[in-house]
């Protein structure tokens, strides 16, 4: 069973492409569960085609310690396993309990089996820091992706999560398994990402062009390969799985200092 953790910059398609990812994993015969590490309680919501699931902290606030795994989990879009987490009430507590909660109470109710080929953890945001580190401090997820685009502040955020996985990877066996660019039409795009991935001694894992058939999939909550599995984005996303699936290279990454970054931007003509 391969445990993988998905992390970048709020609002860069984490969930998005993560969903897609694991629809396409599934369409191979692979047998995939995604905990969403996110109090917005979304990460499932396209495989599950848009039925608002029961978090963990919800069913543990409203019904106590007895819970059941069918409480916390469904069945969604190719037999994939779904959980949310969830937050607490805004305002109060700590939203990276969640993940600690809902990892736990997973494991004491047998959601790990063998039968699994993959787990992904959908992670809120590009924080690295308390609970929300959970799923590499812990060793649970040994292999990182990073979801980035060619905009400053994705790249800026892709290279601190790199601090991050580079400090728990010293006593730990967390890799990072690669870049994955969610273009945003940036200029350059393609080559910016791919020297920046190999600045950090790792890969560009896929490059998934925009399309509009993402968010016209997403407005009918589906997956592109649910919503239409012959359009190109849906081989994109396949190209995707498979070189994840593949994927041999992990390493501790070499973040960079913010000049170095700064110059990988200007010769590649993002900034003035």
């Amino acid at each position: 069973m391969r445990q993988l953790a998905i992390y970048g910059k709020g609002g860069i398609g984490k969930s998005t492409t993560t969903q897609n990812t694991v629809a396409a994993l599934a369409e191979l015969g692979k047998r995939v569960m995604v905990v969403g590490c996110d109090p917005k309680s979304d990460s499932n919501r396209l495989l599950l085609h848009g039925m608002n699931q029961r978090t963990v902290l919800d069913t543990l606030r409203e019904e106590g310690e007895d819970v059941d795994l069918e409480d916390v989990m469904k069945v969604g879009f190719g037999e994939t396993k779904c959980v949310e987490s969830g937050g607490p009430e805004p305002g109060v507590g700590c939203a990276g309990r969640g993940i600690i909660t809902s990892i736990n109470l997973l494991e004491s109710l047998g959601a790990y089996t063998d039968e699994l080929d993959y787990v992904f953890y959908d992670v809120l945001g590009d924080v690295v820091c308390g609970g929300f580190a959970m799923p590499i401090r812990e060793g649970k997820a040994k292999e990182i992706y990073i979801v980035a685009s060619g905009e400053m502040m994705a790249l800026y955020a892709a290279n601190n999560i790199c601090k991050g996985i580079s400090k728990f990877a010293m006593n730990g066996e967390v890799r990072l398994g690669g870049i994955i660019c969610n273009s945003r039409k940036v200029d350059n795009e393609y080559a910016l990402l791919k020297a920046f991935a190999e600045e950090l001694g790792s890969q560009l894992i896929h490059f998934v062009p925009r399309d509009n058939i993402v968010q016209r999939a997403e407005i009918n909550k589906k997956t592109v390969i649910d919503y239409d599995p012959q359009a190109s984005q849906a081989d994109e996303y396949r190209t995707l799985a498979k070189n994840i699936d593949e994927n041999k290279m992990f390493v501790i990454p070499k973040p960079m200092v913010q000049d170095r970054l700064e110059e990988i931007l200007m010769e590649h003509g993002i900034l003035d």
